[in-house]
């Protein structure tokens, strides 16, 4: 009897010391994260979205320096950028109405927002990076920014801005009663 207690209490000391080591080893790790988040501004919208291009880039960026083997990082970037017309510009100039008829001066076609898709875009390849990755792989991101942006006010999206009105407010402009709708820009 005296043996199984022995055993017993030795197990529990056991279990006991192994329970230890395991909270000192692997500790239990809890996750707090406090948030104060506040809404700073409301603005009206005005402008209709009318095009959206998907565009991208494969960049190699590479780094030299004198001292340094060079380091040079391969991304695969996704880009979006849309072209929209300001509603908010429409005064009651723009607006002339003949009895079924309707003539209607929209404002010219703009680029609304460049911007990258971060979660679509990957980071390929890195080479000799070491310390420098992460500043290498966000000039790379830049450099790539100011290309698409380059790219997207070389192509026509102002002016497949403008071709999409027509079909997107021409049934709008019928709804309302108009036979002859005539749609220009400034």
């Amino acid at each position: 009897m005296k043996k199984i207690l022995f055993i017993l209490v030795l197990l529990f000391i056991l279990f006991l010391f192994g329970y230890w080591i395991k909270t000192q080893v692997f500790p239990k790790t809890t996750i707090e994260s406090n948030h104060n988040v506040l809404l700073e501004k409301i603005e009206s919208m005005g402008k209709l979205q009318l095009v959206k291009y998907r565009y991208s880039d494969v960049i190699e960026h590479i780094n030299k320096t004198d001292f340094l083997p060079e380091a040079s990082v391969l991304l695969i970037i996704k880009a979006d950028a849309a072209g929209c017309i300001d509603l908010t510009k429409i005064d009651s100039n723009a607006i002339k109405v003949y009895g079924d008829s309707v003539h209607l001066t929209l404002p010219k076609a703009e680029i609304c927002y460049i911007k990258i898709d971060h979660k679509a875009s990957k980071v390929y390849d890195t080479k000799m990076a070491f310390l420098r990755e992460a500043n290498l792989v966000d000039e790379a991101y830049k450099y790539a920014e100011n290309e698409i942006a380059k790219q997207v006010r070389q192509s026509d999206i102002l002016t497949q801005t403008q071709n999409n009105a027509l079909p997107i407010l021409k049934p709008l402009l019928e709804g309302l009663g108009y036979k002859k709708i005539n749609i220009d820009f400034k």
